[in-house]
């Protein structure tokens, strides 16, 4: 492992259980692998904030639309025993469709491309109204025709997923859910995953949770309902880690993996631009893409009631990162993009040298928290409060000591608001121990001083 990438596993737990405190989410799991090892795994919060039931690793979350890239990768699978094609019409394989729905190709499907309604007519299955749908419901909302024509344009659609699990059934003549998950799953060497409920006897589990509004308050979600014939497009249970495993065999570089490299690069070649979205993101075969600067990325994400998750693999760094939270709120979005930003920065600035790497910990004041953050020849000034804790951070070159002993710096870059020039002191005691920060004219402390000094002038 390279020294910088050691250096920005350490301070990414750091931050986010900065941005757990102040988000006040109930849970969050997250992993990172590394050439397919796991690498970093940590869990927060709670996994049943009712209860005050704390939540590990090995809780299992709903991870949704993660399901689509292990369908995608089931059907790339079968393509490559000769039972399919991509450019089979699906009623090839699936009878008794209306014409134009059974003219959708299996690749349209995939790409969410073949103009199929996303959820059905009553979609109360999203809000826990009505149980998930059979065949035979979906098999009815289709019977309507597709809404928008074929191969126009990227549009998102459960319904359509759910005619890829009846095709893997027809094709092998088992359930979606036992061959699945004995061909893909099981074949990865995935222990802590699931198709669909309902769960081993004593398996961890994280509840789902509610937004804070309308009530005030965060109701628990039980979260453990089947999902019928949409497993294949939302149904599975997993943890953080086996996600970063099994999406991680996905890159088309990856050593081992279930399947060819022509099959990955095919899942993960870009064929559809969302284009109605601020975000530059692309969607191929049940996997999303886009780039964070220079740094390409593709995997998936997922909502299920009470619960919003993300995987993302980063191919060029041989990167797998998972975040999930049970929540409906939840935060994995933006947490995982800030661990990009997080590894570009030490990736572009390098590891700390012997020099920087005294700078560090979370200094306090009125106005919050700041970290220092140690690199190679510089010391960043991040934001831990920021989703992006980076962005323009104010940069520090160390200069030696002063009389009494203090580590002397001073801020060679910041933004025309800032402090640009000025000095910084890094105190320590007898212990050698970091006891004040000394930043331009400002004092900073560690975290319980300064909530002393709060309550001792505003309680």
């Amino acid at each position: 492992m390279d020294k910088w990438l050691g250096a920005a596993l350490d301070y990414i737990p750091r931050w986010l259980e900065h941005q757990m405190r102040i988000s006040k989410q109930p849970g969050c799991v997250m992993a990172i692998a590394h050439n397919g090892k796991l690498v970093l795994e940590r869990a927060y919060g709670f996994a049943n904030l009712k209860r005050g039931v704390a939540l590990t690793p090995r809780h299992r979350f709903r991870v949704a639309s993660h399901s689509k890239s292990f369908t995608a990768a089931g059907i790339l699978k079968l393509r490559e025993r000769g039972k399919l094609q991509l450019d089979d019409p699906v009623g090839k394989h699936v009878g008794g469709l209306r014409t134009d729905v059974a003219n959708a190709t299996l690749s349209q499907l995939l790409s969410h491309s073949a103009g199929l309604i996303r959820d059905g007519y009553d979609s109360g299955q999203w809000v826990d109204r009505r149980p998930f749908l059979t065949e035979a419901e979906i098999r009815a909302d289709l019977e309507k025709g597709l809404t928008i024509p074929a191969n126009s344009r990227f549009k998102y659609s459960n319904h359509g997923f759910g005619l890829l699990g009846m095709t893997v059934a027809a094709v092998t003549g088992e359930s979606y859910g036992r061959w699945i998950k004995r061909e893909i799953v099981d074949a990865v060497g995935l222990k802590e995953t699931l198709p669909d409920t309902p769960l081993p006897r004593g398996t961890l589990f994280a509840r789902g949770h509610g937004s804070e509004l309308p009530l005030g308050h965060r109701v628990i979600i039980p979260g453990e309902n089947c999902t019928n014939d949409l497993a294949a497009a939302t149904g599975f249970v997993s943890t953080a880690a086996d996600l970063v495993r099994f999406f991680s065999q996905l890159a088309p570089e990856a050593r081992p993996s279930v399947l060819s490299s022509a099959s990955r690069r095919e899942m993960t070649r870009r064929q559809w631009r969302d284009e109605h979205s601020s975000l530059e993101r692309w969607y191929g075969l049940g996997t999303i893409s886009g780039s964070i600067g220079d740094w390409g990325w593709f995997g998936h994400s997922g909502g299920f009631q009470g619960y919003i998750t993300r995987t993302v693999v980063l191919p060029r760094q041989q990167l797998a990162i998972s975040v999930l939270t049970n929540a409906s709120d939840g935060w994995s979005h933006f947490w995982l993009d800030g661990m990009i930003h997080i590894l570009r920065g030490y990736a572009r600035n390098g590891a700390p040298s012997r020099r920087t790497v005294g700078w560090t910990g979370r200094w306090w004041s009125l106005w919050g928290a700041i970290d220092l953050v140690p690199m190679k020849d510089k010391v960043l000034v991040a934001a831990p409060v920021m989703f992006n804790p980076l962005m323009d951070a104010s940069e520090i070159v160390v200069q030696g000591r002063d009389r009494r002993g203090a580590a002397l710096g001073r801020i060679v870059l910041a933004g025309g608001f800032a402090n640009h020039g000025e000095q910084v002191r890094l105190v320590r005691n007898a212990r050698g121990k970091a006891m004040e920060l000394q930043f331009s004219g400002s004092k900073m402390y560690p975290e319980a001083k300064i909530a002393a000094e709060l309550r001792k002038k505003y309680e």
